[in-house]
């Protein structure tokens, strides 16, 4: 298979591009003009000015799909409103360049599988959570509306699109789990406000093969990459200690966390309660190597991913 990938620096870009070399496939990168170190086949592209390189295109050709993984990091900068317009217009101008450019693909750009964010879903308590669910509210919904609304031009010209709903993405390499890592490994971690909002995290190797499934079955529209047990932050806590076996009394209250980070980006995405599962995964066959919190976090701690 030939695979385009934007967002492949990040995290889950790089993890799914070693993944698909490993599988054998062959990968075509988007990468930044500036970009000095280029390996295998590339394309231009500034998505911030709208900008792609239209002879790059023609010389790739066909790929059988894109993953677009492309836009800001949500988590780490306090959320000012220039941020916040960036967190946005970041995931909505890739979105949209690509999918102006995918027509010049010979093959129309095959397939795509376009990232988006359980933040679609708002925080909505103890509700069980599917991909036919409403959408919630607050700026990451928000976002997560506009984000899967750019793809629209794709669907109407009948290609498949899938809306890659991640939710907490486990590694020791990056993400919530790295900023965390410290302070549970010094004995100082605990739980964050009343502990009994819910989350719904993934390991990164089961985020990765479940972008491979989606691309491979061609999954459309939403699809939850979440594991199929939701956790409480209060037990996902106790996990996490027990794995490192380390001590976790302290609690950080919500209105301590809400003078340091803000109000909104305290609540959207430290407090937020979204129990989620992964229906369109589990009806279509997808099996997961790790289902629960814990076996997640031994992976991520213990395994090999955190000695790579």
């Amino acid at each position: 298979m030939r695979v385009a990938v934007a967002g492949a620096s990040g995290l889950i870009g790089h993890a799914l591009v070693t993944a698909l070399h490993e599988r054998g496939d062959t990968t075509v990168i988007f990468v930044r003009p500036s970009t000095v170190e280029r390996i295998g086949e590339t394309v231009r592209w500034d998505p911030a000015r709208g900008v792609i390189d239209e002879g790059d295109l023609k010389r790739i050709g066909g790929v059988d799909a894109v993953v677009n993984l492309a836009g800001e990091g949500i988590g780490d900068r306090r959320w000012t409103a220039s941020r916040k317009v960036g967190i946005l217009s970041s995931r909505v101008s890739a979105t949209t360049v690509l999918a102006s450019a995918l027509g010049e693909f010979s093959n129309g750009g095959g397939f795509l599988a376009n990232a988006s964010a359980i933040g679609w879903y708002g925080s909505r308590g103890d509700e069980i959570l599917d991909e036919t669910s409403d959408r919630g509210t607050g700026f990451l919904s928000d976002v997560c509306v506009s984000w899967e609304r750019a793809t629209s031009p794709l669907e109407e010209r009948g290609l498949g699109v899938a809306h890659l709903r991640s939710g907490v993405v486990i590694s020791s390499k990056g993400g919530a789990l790295k900023k965390q890592l410290p302070l549970f490994r010094s004995g100082l971690g605990g739980r964050y406000g009343t502990g009994t909002q819910w989350m719904s995290p993934i390991s990164l190797i089961d985020e990765v093969r479940a972008v491979l499934w989606t691309i491979d079955h061609q999954l459309t529209g939403p699809v939850n990459l979440v594991i199929p047990e939701p956790i409480t932050n209060k037990d996902f806590t106790h996990s996490l200690a027990r794995v490192l076996r380390r001590p976790a009394f302290f609690n950080v209250p919500g209105p301590l966390l809400r003078t340091a980070l803000g109000g909104e980006m305290a609540d959207e995405l430290i407090l937020v309660s979204q129990r989620v599962t992964p229906e369109r995964l589990r009806t279509s066959g997808f099996k997961f190597q790790h289902s629960d919190a814990e076996t997640t976090l031994r992976w991520a701690l213990v395994s090999k991913e955190s000695s790579t």
